[in-house]
């Protein structure tokens, strides 16, 4: 599996301060991008999927309403992540 208890727990201790603090938003947008980077690499591979292709957009959808949730709430760490993270704006 692509997503262990091990990855989260990282990405979680990486972003939202402690492994146990998974509702922050920094550490969603986190896991979001990781979810997303994965589905793209399945979908150039079965490019017929067409539900994982509607899990990607709803997927990208979440994160983008979190991000612009940041966005409004801080603007440093918005900055910050999107610069980590690689992501456009």
């Amino acid at each position: 599996m692509y997503l262990t208890k091990e990855i989260k727990a990282d990405i979680f201790k990486k972003y939202g301060g402690k492994d146990s603090n998974t509702g922050s938003t920094e550490g969603q947008i986190a896991l979001f991008t990781h979810r997303i980077n994965h589905l793209t690499k399945h979908l150039k591979k079965n490019h017929k999927d067409f539900n994982t292709e509607r899990s990607l957009v709803r997927l990208v959808g979440k994160r983008r309403s979190l991000l612009d949730y940041l966005k409004k709430k801080d603007i440093v760490k918005y900055r910050e992540l999107i610069k980590d993270l690689n992501i456009r704006k």
